[in-house]
């Protein structure tokens, strides 16, 4: 019991610091969201939320969000601990989303583009019929309206095993629609982030003109603990990391983040200059 003129404790806040999951260094969350969050400590590049991403990259107030309305169905009746439909209520929920996908037009530093960003913290980032459709008519509609266009890739769950067939079709159905934009002449450039896996990296995160990706990110199909179970392989340490990827050509350059935004938007002035061709522009 208080004894009276006593002052109580004072409590730190709840959720003002935060751990570095790379440097285990308990950091400022301020301090880390006034840097794009990104950890002051070692650079260790924080999962940022589509809405946050959007904000980053495009010019203020300038982004429009197509397709709004497209729901999952529930083929399979699918239930875990609970039925798929249970499930997607509470990703909504939690992340404010209708899915892992959110695409539209905007502008970089006053450049039209066509965007799409997947978004982890919704069931991991997984290709469903819906994140396919949205990519698929973001695709067709850079191409109809003759705009570059830029998808951000933080897939880290492949495709979604609750939607089967008609998850795994995603795959191939927006592939097929990066080679129409590209014989139309389009410029695409994907930008991939940590976790980039599954079927992302199998489809769109890997096709795009020009790929770039942030700093320390995963990059790959099956994770190192998938390998070792399946085939006892022991991979390098940097196996998977956008570092490694690079070294190895399978991107075009690690682009930190607070850089993100310019880097996009000269490649655009690059690619786009009258004259050049933008098949060559990635080397």
């Amino acid at each position: 019991m208080m004894q009276p003129g006593a002052r109580p404790k004072r409590g730190v806040p709840e959720g003002l610091w935060i751990r570095c999951p790379n440097c285990r260094n308990t950091i400022f969350r301020k301090e880390a969201e006034d840097r794009l969050n990104v950890c002051p400590e070692c650079d260790y590049h924080f999962h940022l939320p589509a809405r946050e991403r959007i904000k980053q990259l495009l010019d203020q107030d300038s982004f429009e969000e197509w397709f709004t309305d497209l729901r999952s169905l529930d083929p399979l009746n699918f239930r875990d601990r609970i039925p798929y439909p249970e499930r997607l209520k509470q990703e909504m929920a939690k992340t404010g989303l209708t899915e892992a996908a959110v695409v539209g037009r905007g502008y970089i530093r006053g450049r039209p583009v066509v965007i799409g960003i997947t978004d982890f913290s919704f069931m991991a980032g997984s290709m469903g019929s819906v994140v396919g459709e949205k990519l698929t008519r973001a695709v067709e509609e850079a191409t109809r309206l003759q705009l570059p266009l830029i998808i951000v890739s933080g897939s880290g769950g492949g495709a979604r095993m609750q939607e089967a067939i008609l998850s795994l079709m995603q795959m191939a159905k927006v592939s097929a629609a990066l080679a129409r934009f590209d014989s139309a002449g389009g410029l695409y450039i994907c930008v991939l982030t940590n976790p980039t896996m599954g079927g992302a990296a199998a489809s769109f995160a890997g096709l795009g003109d020009i790929v770039l990706a942030e700093p320390g990110a995963m990059i790959g199909f099956a994770g190192k603990r998938t390998i070792w179970a399946t085939v006892r392989l022991e991979l390098p340490e940097e196996f998977q990391s956008s570092e490694f990827l690079l070294r190895h050509g399978f991107i075009d350059r690690i682009v930190h983040r607070k850089d993100l935004r310019t880097e996009l938007a000269r490649l655009i002035d690059y690619c786009e200059r009258p004259g050049r061709n933008r098949n060559n522009a990635s080397g």
